[in-house]
């Protein structure tokens, strides 16, 4: 009998002292992984929700996610992204303010071993970043150019842009590549909103001082488009004017509904946070991931807003 005791007494010394050990590595608390985000501006809701969905796999995973909002400053974005490097993460999920002048925080990047996950726009170094998750932003101009080529037989058209951000860029040229060779649609104003509503604004305020006949503005996204649109109605020039905007953001399809608004090229910020904060994964375990991911966008009218939630993003 006691050989036996003796027997189950070293079995248990080995699960305490050996085996065990293996147990408590098992059991080791989870190392949290530290990830950092900076989009161009938070003066946008699309980015609220674009973080939120990054944020929920992230903080899904038990990792932390840092931010910061440079307010469209490139200078600022490139000084946040080196404290981001300084406080130890280890991917930067990044949108930037102007897709050349970021150079110098990849460069950063890359010194330190921090992968780059580019979102919702290009950088023009793309080989700094192992991924980027975009929608098909120069079909999203295409769509708001065939919508606006059905409703009228010729256009004078103003177009509020964005040249340091590729997204809208791309959104202009799809535009204007759908409507080139044919003198019935004729662009009479373009300028510079910063994707930003109130800089739009006084674009559209100062463009109604010039006295240029036109019927139609297209918004490189939702904030310019709208932007136009609250100029438009403060000075009574709204009338039979067509206001295309991309993004199908909330508060373009409240104004769709009300019949102020034409149409929105419609992208989803939650599906790119997500896709982007799984690639993330993905990389960071070994696998195989796409250079480029592209999601399609869709045209939202008024015609088809009952199809979609007004009150949300997609």
């Amino acid at each position: 009998m006691k050989k036996y005791v003796l027997i189950a007494g070293l079995f248990l010394c080995v699960c305490l002292f050996g085996g065990c050990t293996g147990g408590r590595q098992a059991m080791r608390p989870h190392r949290s992984r530290i990830f950092g985000a900076t989009y161009m501006t938070r003066n946008n809701p699309y980015f609220d929700v674009l973080h939120e969905a990054i944020e929920e796999v992230v903080e899904g995973n038990g990792d932390i996610l840092i931010s910061r909002d440079p307010c469209q400053d490139q200078e600022k974005q490139n000084a946040q992204i080196e404290e981001m490097i300084g406080e130890g993460i280890e991917v930067l999920f990044l949108n930037p303010v102007d897709w050349e002048a970021v150079r110098p925080a990849l460069e950063s990047c890359r010194r330190a071993g921090v992968v780059v996950i580019d979102i919702d726009t290009v950088v023009k170094d793309t080989d700094y970043v192992v991924s980027t998750i975009e929608t098909d932003n120069y079909l999203a101009g295409v769509l708001c150019a065939q919508d606006m080529m059905e409703r009228v037989d010729s256009a004078r058209i103003v177009i509020i842009n964005n040249p340091t951000q590729t997204s809208i860029t791309n959104r202009v040229q799809g535009f204007l590549d759908t409507i080139e060779g044919d003198d019935r649609y004729q662009v009479v104003y373009t300028q510079v909103g910063e994707g930003e509503f109130e800089v739009a604004a006084d674009v559209m305020a100062e463009f109604l001082k010039k006295r240029i006949e036109f019927n139609v503005v297209l918004g490189g996204n939702d904030p310019s488009a709208l932007g136009a649109l609250a100029t438009l109605q403060q000075y009574r020039k709204d009338e039979g004017v067509l206001i295309y905007g991309i993004d199908g953001s909330p508060d373009f399809k409240s104004m769709l509904e009300l019949g102020y608004v034409t149409g929105t090229s419609a992208q989803s910020p939650r599906t790119i946070g997500e896709v982007a904060a799984n690639t993330a994964y993905d990389y960071l375990n070994g696998q195989t991931i796409e250079s480029y991911i592209s999601i399609e966008p869709y045209i939202i009218t008024r015609e088809n807003l009952s199809e979609y939630e007004i009150n949300g993003w997609q």
